[in-house]
């Protein structure tokens, strides 16, 4: 394996305790300049995956964190790219659809990407190079030295009914522009299933083959979906900007992500 695959998962599943302690015992819920939630959670998640992945000399844009100026960043021909809490109101509203990601890009490209979710236990992960994922169930309270991946699943994104079109969609950030897309799409097929999840865990459907496209059409940060992209172009899907045929880039001067559609190649 990778050893800075080794070193994100290890440490997504130490930010996963974390969070865990803290969604048991309560938190307070704060307001960001932009008016979106963070918690304790993201904080004290954020600074253990720091902490792991600065071991590594490589540098890391990461969500609560102050961003190096883009004079500096561009640069960089690779990067950490974190978001140590992945779906705040989700983890607010206590239903287990919070994710942590961790993704290492280069020039601008994701090539490793992991997702854990800490309530299931459930860890995603892939190498966009290797054109290589799988998913393992970890559970939180595994100590560090028995983590074992020896059991792992391949996934490969694999279509098993072509008739039916499986949606994935937000639960939170459902819009009127992404109805309109998926209305756009649904003549081509029989039956049109929608698959609604918190977070960045509809990547981890799209790479299990139980969901087939993913349009989002309101705004994401490149730490929302560096991760997923990575996992989920390992087993053949494009994350693709709405209206283009380019992927989306990373440790752009602005961070914001244009409105996207993750589908399988061809």
């Amino acid at each position: 394996m990778n050893p800075l695959m080794h070193t994100s998962i290890l440490a997504s599943i130490e930010a996963g305790k974390k969070i865990m302690e803290i969604y048991t015992h309560g938190f307070k819920v704060q307001r960001k300049a932009d008016d979106s939630p963070v918690t304790q959670a993201d904080f004290a998640a954020e600074k253990i995956i720091l902490e792991q992945l600065s071991k590594s000399g490589i540098p890391i844009i990461s969500e609560e964190s102050a961003k190096s100026p883009y004079s500096d960043r561009k640069h960089w021909n690779h990067c950490w790219l974190v978001d140590p809490l992945d779906g705040t109101k989700e983890f607010i509203k206590q239903n287990g659809e919070f994710t942590v990601n961790i993704a290492y890009c280069e020039n601008g490209h994701p090539v490793l990407g992991v997702i854990y979710v800490p309530v299931s236990g459930e860890l995603y992960w892939g190498d966009s190079k290797e054109k290589l994922a799988f998913k393992s169930i970890i559970p939180v309270h595994t100590p560090s030295s028995e983590i074992s991946l020896e059991n792992a699943n391949q996934m490969t994104g694999t279509d098993t009914n072509p008739t039916i079109l499986r949606v994935a969609r937000s639960r939170s950030h459902l819009n009127a522009l992404t109805s309109e897309y998926i209305k756009s799409v649904s003549d081509s097929y029989e039956q049109i299933e929608m698959v609604i999840k918190g977070s960045s865990l509809k990547f981890g459907l799209l790479a299990e083959g139980l969901a087939d496209l993913y349009p989002r059409f309101s705004p994401t940060m490149e730490w929302d979906t560096a991760a997923g992209h990575a996992i989920c172009r390992a087993v053949g899907f494009e994350v693709i900007k709405a209206g283009e045929q380019s992927e989306l880039q990373y440790n752009k001067e602005d961070l914001t992500n244009p409105n996207f559609i993750v589908r399988r190649k061809g």
